[in-house]
């Protein structure tokens, strides 16, 4: 494969391709020897944290490429996601298949579910790590951001706040595309979260993915909060993750 012009460095062991995209910076790693069928995870926000907790280097040992948009407090905001289209392109013209593994974790989540659901045909699987799936328990919550939710409202371009609470689009009401696609869906969530209560957002998720007759998994770690996230042997959601793509 021949990515962009840019820098190669080490990552975690892997050898990394930093380019310049779109106004922004991306990069791709490597496996050592690709798996069959060129799999890839990507994850949305917060790459350089929780790299192994979270499954990516587990993945990058499997045979999976690894790959980030840095597009950081973007909230799945509709002009991101064109840019995250622009880049599946990308990636995918260079070899890499064509449905890829999304890695949400935190405000990831906005970003994975909103362009899981305008482009499902593209998409796995998703890995959900306390994901936000509605922007009006965070960061517009009791236990939100003022200054990111003044940050989203910008994104979104939003009239208003209250424009932006009557919003129709956030994960929790976006499910049916996936459900009908038959993406499987796991999370792994912290039961004491305080930021992204898991009754606000991955409950609604899973309650409303299974009336629509979709499959979600739900990995729940009693008496954590928000961090840490991911597992501390992430193997059960490596495992889950390659026996969609295989």
């Amino acid at each position: 494969m021949t990515w962009p012009a840019g820098t190669i460095d080490d990552w975690h062991g892997f050898r990394r391709h930093v380019f310049p995209f779109a106004e922004t910076t991306a990069w791709v790693v490597e496996p050592v020897t690709a798996a069959p069928g060129q799999p890839w995870s990507w994850c949305l926000e917060f790459p350089q944290f929780f790299t192994r907790e979270c499954a990516a280097l587990t993945l990058l040992e499997r045979g999976f490429h690894h790959v980030y948009l840095d597009l950081h407090n973007n909230f799945g905001s509709p002009a991101a996601l064109r840019v995250f289209n622009a880049f599946y392109d990308l990636l995918t013209t260079q070899g890499l298949a064509r449905r890829a593994a999304l890695i949400a974790i935190s405000r990831g989540g906005l970003s994975a579910y909103r362009w899981a659901a305008e482009n499902p045909a593209k998409v796995a699987v998703i890995y959900g790590d306390a994901p936000v799936c509605d922007f009006k328990s965070w960061p517009a919550g009791k236990k939100g951001n003022a200054a990111d939710w003044a940050l989203l409202l910008h994104r979104y371009e939003f009239a208003s706040e209250a424009e932006a609470l009557a919003y129709p689009g956030n994960p929790i009401d976006s499910l049916a595309p996936l459900a009908r696609a038959g993406i499987p869906l796991i999370h792994v969530v912290g039961d004491a979260d305080v930021v992204v209560p898991v009754a606000e957002n991955t409950a609604i998720v899973a309650e409303r993915y299974r009336q629509l007759g979709g499959a979600i998994t739900v990995i729940h770690k009693p008496g954590v909060g928000h961090h840490p996230h991911g597992l501390t042997d992430p193997t059960p959601v490596a495992d889950f993750i390659c026996r969609q793509v295989s």
